[in-house]
Parts: structure tokens; sequence; C-alpha cells
């Protein structure tokens, strides 16, 4: 069975990662998706909210598990014998920093990493610029599925009341 995994911190998942997410999911048997628990940041959603949100968007694919990790990437790879890590390349600037990470990787654990460039329609996007300007009340809803649109909304209002 071939298996590969899809990190992130989906804080929260937008259409680009769901689009190298699709993507993953029609070459791999089974594509993880790893929620990453980063202790220094807090998200603007629970990791069981982004959980949830992940699998109801995701859904559809139909190969899809969705789980979260704190930790390194290689351990999860390795506690599940996953041996390849879909990374999205939105720009020249990711694959810098992403090349690093999979070379770490590789030297680690022999996991290889499998860049695939992100659609051009959603090369600019990030969840930390959605949530900056959907929090300035921009609307964000061509750049998220409808459900976690509605989900954001909601959050912006719960907080600033």
């Amino acid at each position: 069975m071939r298996r590969a995994v899809c990190p992130g911190s989906f804080d929260p998942i937008t259409n680009g990662h769901l689009d190298i997410i699709e993507r993953a999911s029609k070459l791999y048997d089974v594509v993880h998706v790893a929620v990453l628990i980063n202790k220094n940041k807090q998200g603007m959603f629970s990791i069981e909210e982004r959980i949830a949100l992940i699998e109801e968007t995701t859904a559809q694919y139909g190969n899809i598990e969705v789980e979260s990790h704190a930790g390194l990437l290689v351990d999860f790879c390795r506690d599940r014998g996953i041996p390849a890590i879909i990374k999205g390349l939105r720009a020249v600037s990711d694959f810098d920093y992403e090349l690093q990470m999979a070379q770490m990787n590789h030297g680690l654990t022999g996991v290889e990493t499998l860049f695939v460039p992100t659609s051009p329609t959603y090369s600019f996007l990030s969840s930390s610029l959605v949530k900056e300007v959907a929090s300035y009340g921009g609307d964000v809803s061509h750049l998220l599925p409808e459900v976690v649109n509605a989900r954001l909304v909601e959050r912006i209002a719960e907080r600033a009341r």
C-alpha cells in the first residue's frame, strides 16, 4: 500500500491545502494529514477543531486519515510506515526552507520529500494571510471551503466580543 503524509498546522485549512491533499490522494492509496502541534504558537482553532474541519473537507476523497502530532515529522512517518512527505511549494522562497527540511528528514530516517507546485490560483495563499484579511472584515470565502469560512467568521466574531 502506497502511503504519504501531508503535514501542516492547517489553522485553518485553505483551498491551497486542499489542492495539494487532493492531488496527493490521486497518487497514494492512503494520505495521512498530520496536524502538527507547535507549542510556541497559539492557534485560532484548537487541534480538535482543525482535525474536524479537515475530515469534513476531505471526506470526498475517501483515502485521507487525519491526526495530530507533536514532535518530529520523521517520527510520525516511522511509526506509521510512511515513506514520503508531500509538500506544496508556493514560491522559490518556500523551496529554500523546504529543501533544508527535506535533506534533514532524509538524513535522519531516509524518508523522501516530494514537492508539488501549488496551483497558480493559490500561489499567494497562506492560513496566516487569510486570518489577517478576515480579521479586518475582508471577504476570504473564495479561498476557503464553505464550512471553514463559516467557522472562521464565527470565531472572529467570538473573539471580537
